[in-house]
């Protein structure tokens, strides 16, 4: 016997992609995700190719994975789909020291950051 199958986490029209560990912080990579929000899935990664952020290169990755599987998983028409949600969440943080004068340490955080990537298809008018 095996488990049984886990029930969708998106809507019949929409297609998931994670990225569960992204180097840097939320609020930086939110900069970025906001560029693309409802925004349709051709132009978001027209608008990531060009950007100027560091950040937009993960967030074209997981943009590019999110349009993959809404192709070859759940027979979606690629160019109908709209970026229906680009959210982002806090991952771990790695703790670091640097050593300072006069036997002092600092502390350098070195945070992780979540994105999540829902695309839907349109229906035609």
């Amino acid at each position: 016997m095996s488990k049984p199958k886990s029930p969708r986490k998106v809507g019949e029209k929409e297609a998931l992609a994670l990225a569960t560990s992204v180097r840097g912080s939320p609020q930086k990579l939110n900069l970025v995700a906001a560029l693309i929000r409802n925004k349709p899935a051709g132009d978001a990664l027209n608008i990531l190719q060009f950007s100027t952020k560091a950040m937009a290169v993960d967030v074209r990755k997981c943009l590019a994975s999110a349009i993959a599987n809404a192709e070859n998983n759940h027979n979606l028409d690629v160019d109908a789909l709209v970026v229906q949600e680009a959210s982002v969440g806090k991952g771990l943080v790695m703790k670091r020291f640097a050593t300072r004068a006069r036997g002092r340490s600092a502390r350098i955080i070195k945070p992780f950051s979540r994105l999540r990537i829902v695309v839907r298809e349109l229906e035609a008018e």
